[in-house]
């Protein structure tokens, strides 16, 4: 993070709340803020009333930091991130990743709802991301470098591979058909196109977002952890017939939530074993 004292500034104004200290924090994507809701023990903070930090405008994303517990689990949640295409440059986009950081974060979950690129998904499907494409062609690293962190962030193992037998376990276990693929990443705020779709299907992908790789960008140079969680909530341009729109997004991804729920509280349950 380039500007030390805005995000002193933000995490004194979050500590100042007494908030439970936690190695493991989930982004949520739209639609799925609802896991968040039930959390033992929660502390809600606005983000709005953070300092320095960029206001969620999306419909599906609240804009709240969660902390809290699932099943004595100590977690914190993020209901609603920031996109670039609300108008925020990649490094805003991708602070909470940093504030995260300096409240002892090491393990980071990111979720987001994604359009299907891959034919053989369907609607409702999950999908453990394996790597991305960042076709934005932008870094939340660009610029001077933070002297306290490279800004030449080695990105072989962007998902971290040491938790992916754990969470097809954790799907096995809940009776979940998860998916596994590589992320197409744009900037949005239109949809793909047929022939962008087929590019990036020819190019490996499986599923296309707006969101997600600023933040994995910055979490990898944090030295993060990373486990990446996708709703495919609709079929990308070109593979369905049909216009695409928000509303189908939070729709689909409000009917798969129980699933997702599960998902999510199975693999923070088995990152930590011990209680």
């Amino acid at each position: 993070m380039k500007n030390k004292t805005e995000l002193s500034q933000a995490v004194d104004f979050i500590k100042s709340h007494h908030v439970v200290k936690s190695r493991i924090a989930i982004i949520l994507g739209s639609g799925l803020g609802s896991f968040a809701d039930d959390f033992d023990q929660e502390l809600r903070i606005s983000t709005k009333d953070i300092p320095y930090y960029p206001k969620s405008t999306v419909d599906g994303h609240a804009g709240q930091l969660v902390f809290g517990y699932i099943r004595s689990n100590p977690v914190i949640a993020l209901q609603g991130r920031t996109h670039f295409y609300e108008g925020y440059s990649l490094d805003r986009v991708a602070f909470i990743v940093n504030i995260l950081s300096a409240l002892g974060v090491s393990i980071l979950i990111i979720t987001n709802a994604a359009g299907g690129v891959n034919p053989r998904f369907k609607p409702g499907d999950l999908m453990q991301i394996k790597d991305h494409i960042n076709f934005s062609f932008k870094s939340p690293l660009r610029g001077i470098g933070d002297p306290d962190n490279s800004i030449f962030v080695d990105m072989s193992n962007p998902y971290s591979m040491k938790y992916f037998e754990l969470i097809q376990k954790v799907a096995i276990n809940n009776n979940i058909n998860l998916q596994s693929g590589t992320l197409f990443a744009s900037t949005g705020p239109s949809y793909e196109t047929s022939a962008e779709v087929r590019m990036a299907h020819r190019l490996g992908a499986d599923a296309a977002s707006m969101s997600t790789v600023p933040e994995v960008i910055v979490a990898n140079q944090c030295g993060m952890e990373v486990i990446g969680i996708s709703c495919i909530t609709n079929m990308a341009t070109g593979i369905s017939r049909k216009p695409l729109n928000h509303a189908e997004v939070t729709s689909t991804a409000g009917k798969v939530k129980s699933q997702f729920i599960n998902l999510a509280r199975g693999i923070i349950e088995e990152l930590n074993p011990s209680t």
